[in-house]
């Protein structure tokens, strides 16, 4: 076993991202179930909803599996609360300070992994005593770090600074990119993309069709001012742009965002006015699939494509 699946006590050392929308039961227990870590994505539920969709989730496994918890969502308390309730061993955070709840976590018990886009931030984490880190680049869809670092140039950044498991995220979808993650110092990958255009994913289906049909440069990182995100260019991108155009404040962004934008567009799936986050390796996904041939395509690429790389002469 490597570090990852020493850590989780998983099969492969593949994790699935807890992606707004699209991460319900369904999905983490399928990817568990499949051998990898599934992770359900609490910044797109209800306090009430997280705690059904946790208890679906044991319902449909006895592998182990996690809750993602953005810490800007405005009932972390009480989503902390129920995860430790409901006995869930795994929590990855992201969006705000480690310190926060880390420690709290931890004395209960439970395993803490904590998303950052910089070694600055991955030092800070291991600092305040998270048992790993996902690097993610900036290639990843979604909400973003601001420092712009592409996933092949941080992870052998974060390598350097970190002594504890380290999962790449952003830009894989498939073996060979885990086997260019874990050459490049990861102990593991984080895939969100590749798992939002399965058939277990929560999303609507008119968002798994685009996904599928997304090319080269059609997604762009915006909303800089507010928190950055990569978008799907669709009549609501192209909005912002307009408005970008003559120099909006803060407050004129909020007010074209409005609220439930992500919701309307990848859960009910209205793909002209909402907002579509997906990254930029969607254009290497071409079919929607299961859980279980995703992360078998996946892992006997990496082992096809590690034999390539022994076969490679100067």
């Amino acid at each position: 076993m490597n570090k990852i699946t020493q850590l989780f006590n998983i099969k492969y050392p593949i994790i699935q991202g807890g992606m707004i929308w699209n991460s319900g039961y369904k999905l983490a227990s399928a990817v568990s179930n499949a051998g990898g870590l599934g992770l359900i994505g609490a910044g797109s539920m209800y306090p009430d909803v997280l705690r059904e969709h946790i208890q679906k989730c044991k319902k449909a496994t006895d592998k182990p599996f996690g809750v993602n918890v953005p810490m800007l969502y405005p009932n972390i308390e009480e989503i902390i609360q129920i995860i430790i309730e409901e006995e869930v061993k795994i929590v990855f955070t992201s969006a705000g300070n480690p310190k926060t709840w880390t420690s709290y976590l931890k004395e209960r018990g439970i395993t803490v992994v904590h998303v950052v886009s910089s070694s600055k931030f991955a030092l800070k984490a291991q600092e305040s005593g998270v048992d790993a880190v996902v690097a993610e680049g900036f290639e990843a869809g979604g909400h973003n770090g601001r420092e712009e670092t592409t996933t092949f140039a941080l992870i052998p950044m974060v390598k350097e600074q970190i002594n504890i498991p380290l999962i790449a995220a952003g830009g894989i979808a498939s073996g060979r990119g885990m086997l260019a993650a874990m050459v490049l110092g990861a102990d593991g990958i984080q895939m969100g993309s590749r798992f939002a255009a399965s058939f277990e994913s929560s999303s609507h289906d008119n968002f798994k069709k685009t996904i599928i049909g997304i090319k080269e440069g059609d997604t762009q990182l915006t909303l800089k001012e507010l928190a950055p995100v990569r978008l799907i260019k669709n009549k609501f991108y192209n909005d912002i742009q307009d408005l970008y155009s003559k120099c909006p404040t803060p407050e004129d962004l909020k007010a074209l965002l409005g609220r439930a934008r992500a919701k309307k567009g990848m859960f009910e799936g209205d793909l002209e006015e909402g907002e579509l986050e997906i990254g930029q390796i969607a254009g290497l996904i071409h079919e929607i699939k299961s859980v279980e041939s995703i992360i078998d395509e996946v892992i006997q690429e990496f082992k096809n494509a590690s034999k390539d790389i022994q076969n490679i002469t100067f």
